[in-house]
C-alpha cells in the first residue's frame, strides 16, 4: 500500500506537531518525521479530524521547521519484536535495546496497544506470590494475576522495595517458569543505575526484562513505556507460558506526563489538572493483569507511585484504588524511625489475598493469623491515643502487654533488612513468637486447634 508523505506542517508545540490535509489517517497510527536536517524520528498519531492530525514525536521536536519537515504516514500501530531473548537485557522506553546485546530480531511483531482480556475469558486468580517481605507475605498476600499498587511518597525507599521484591520475588512451586518485567518511568541516571547494579549483583538480572525511561528522556516516551513492557510481559506470559511479575515505578511521573501532553492538546482539564479520561487510561494499564482460561501463564502488578504531599485522597492514588485490588501504602512515620519497609498496615490490604492463601497454598494457619495481626496492632494504636492522655504508667498491665507488642512487632516483624528474604513458613513463625507475648484469653480470632498447635507457652521461668 502507498504511504503517503507530506512536507510542512501547521503548528509545533513542544513534542506535538499538527499536519493538515491529510486524508486516510487512523488514531495510534506510526508515523516517520524527517527533519530539514535528513534525521529521521519516529511518532504516532493521537488525534485525527477535520482532515488534521496532531502527532506525537517521541524524540521532540527540536530542530524541526514548520516549511521543511516531511511526515510520512506508516498505515500501522506501533509494534515491536519480541523473542525469549528480551530476558536478561535492558531496553529504553520505546522497546530499543540500550545495552551491548543488540536490538532484538523477531518474525513476529506485536502491537503495543493490546486489547484488554474479554472477562469472560478470565481465570479467577489463585495461587500466591512471595516477595520474601514478611509485611507482604504474611498480611497482604500478593496473589497471581493481581494488580497491588504501593503507595509512597516522596523521599520514602519505593525503589528500594521495588528492587527487593524484583530480587527476592518466587513462585511457591519452584518447577514452573518465572520471570520479572520491570519497567522505570522518568528516573534519574543514579536511580536506573541502582537497579540495574542491584540485579546484576544478585544474580537476577537474566530473569528479568528491564524498560527505563530516564528524567531527561521525552516526557511522552514516558506514555509509550508501560505499553511497551505490558506487551512483553504478555507474550512471555501467554505465548511462553511463563507466570510474570511486572513491577512499574513510577505511576505519578506516567501521569504527570499525560497531563502534560493533555495541557498542550489544550483539552479541559479535569481534577488537580489531569485529563479527564485519566481514570480510563490508568485502567488500560492495569486491565493487563490477570490469567486467561487455557492458558499457563499469569501477569501480576505491582504498579508504585508517590503520592504528592503524601495526599491518599490525590486523583493518582485515588483513581488507582478504585481499579486495582488493594494497596501497600508506605508511612512517614516508620521511615523517620528507621523501620525499613515502612509499610503501614492499618490502611495497607490485599482484596485477593483470601483465595490464595491457607493449607492448598501457603498454611492452614495463614488467614486467622494476620486476622490477629491486624486486630492487636489495631488495638496498639488505640492504647497509644489513651496513653497519650493519661500517661503509660496508668495503663492497665494488659495495655502495658500490647504496647510491648506494638514496638516489637514493628522492629521484629515489619523491619527487616533490604537484603534479607524470609520465606513462608519464617514469616507466619515470626507471628505466632508476637502474639505469643499476648494472653491466650486475648486471641480471639484464633482456634483453639490453631493455639494449641502454634502458640508458645512459656513455663515459669518464662521460656517456651
Amino acid at each position: 500500500m502507498l504511504k503517503k508523505e507530506y512536507t510542512g506542517l501547521a503548528n509545533i508545540n513542544g513534542p506535538l506537531i499538527v499536519v493538515e490535509n491529510v486524508d486516510d489517517v487512523a488514531y495510534d497510527e506510526m508515523v516517520e518525521v524527517t527533519a530539514p536536517d535528513g534525521e529521521v524520528r519516529k511518532g504516532r498519531v493521537l488525534q485525527v479530524g477535520s482532515n488534521r492530525a496532531v502527532v506525537q514525536v517521541f524524540e521532540g521536536s527540536t530542530g524541526l521547521n514548520i516549511n521543511e519537515s516531511r511526515v510520512k504516514f506508516l498505515q500501522e500501530p506501533m509494534k515491536i519484536a519480541l523473542s525469549k531473548d528480551i530476558l536478561g537485557r535492558v531496553f529504553n522506553g520505546v522497546g530499543e535495546a540500550t545495552d551491548d546485546g543488540g536490538q532484538i530480531y523477531s518474525e513476529n511483531k506485536y502491537d503495543i496497544n493490546s486489547k484488554p482480556m474479554n472477562p469472560y475469558s478470565r481465570q479467577y486468580p489463585r495461587n500466591y506470590i512471595q516477595t520474601g517481605v514478611s509485611a507482604i507475605d504474611g498480611l497482604m498476600t500478593l496473589i497471581r494475576g493481581q494488580k497491588l499498587p504501593i503507595f509512597s511518597g516522596n523521599g520514602l525507599p519505593h525503589n528500594q522495595l521495588a528492587a527487593q521484591i524484583t530480587r527476592q520475588a518466587k513462585l511457591g512451586k519452584e518447577d514452573e517458569k518465572f520471570a520479572i518485567v520491570f519497567v522505570a518511568m522518568g528516573i534519574k541516571h543514579d536511580e536506573a543505575r541502582y537497579f540495574i547494579n542491584s540485579f546484576e549483583e544478585s544474580g537476577v538480572l537474566q530473569n528479568v526484562v528491564m524498560y527505563v525511561n530516564l528524567a531527561d528522556d521525552p516526557s511522552v516516551e514516558r506514555i509509550i513505556a508501560p505499553r511497551v513492557a505490558l506487551t512483553a510481559a504478555e507474550y512471555l506470559a501467554f505465548e511462553e507460558n511463563m507466570h510474570i511479575l511486572v513491577v512499574m515505578t513510577d505511576m505519578t511521573s506516567y501521569s504527570e506526563a499525560l497531563r502534560e501532553l493533555s495541557s498542550r492538546r489544550g483539552e479541559v482539564p479535569g481534577r488537580k489538572g489531569y485529563p479527564g479520561y485519566l481514570y480510563s487510561d490508568l485502567a488500560s494499564l492495569y486491565e493487563r493483569a490477570g490469567m486467561i482460561k487455557g492458558r499457563d501463564g499469569s501477569i501480576t502488578q505491582i504498579p508504585i507511585l508517590t503520592m504528592p504531599n503524601d495526599d491518599i485522597t490525590h486523583p493518582i492514588p485515588d483513581l488507582t484504588g478504585y481499579i486495582t485490588e488493594g494497596q501497600i501504602v508506605l508511612e512517614r512515620d516508620l521511615f523517620q524511625r528507621d523501620i525499613y519497609p515502612p509499610i503501614n498496615i492499618l490502611p495497607s490490604l490485599s482484596r485477593l489475598m483470601k483465595d490464595g492463601i491457607g493449607a492448598e497454598y501457603t498454611r492452614e494457619d495463614h488467614a486467622d493469623i494476620s486476622s490477629q495481626l491486624y486486630a492487636a496492632y489495631s488495638h496498639v494504636n488505640e492504647v497509644k491515643s489513651l496513653a497519650s492522655v493519661i500517661g503509660e504508667d496508668e495503663l492497665s498491665e494488659i495495655d502495658q502487654k500490647y504496647l510491648e507488642f506494638g514496638s516489637e512487632f514493628e522492629e521484629e516483624f515489619l523491619n527487616q533488612d533490604k537484603n534479607t528474604s524470609r520465606n513462608i513458613e519464617k514469616t507466619l513463625s515470626l507471628a505466632w513468637d508476637l502474639v505469643s507475648e499476648l494472653p491466650e484469653h486475648e486471641l480471639d480470632r484464633l482456634s483453639e486447634e490453631l493455639i494449641d498447635k502454634y502458640y508458645r507457652r512459656k513455663d515459669e521461668n518464662g521460656e517456651t
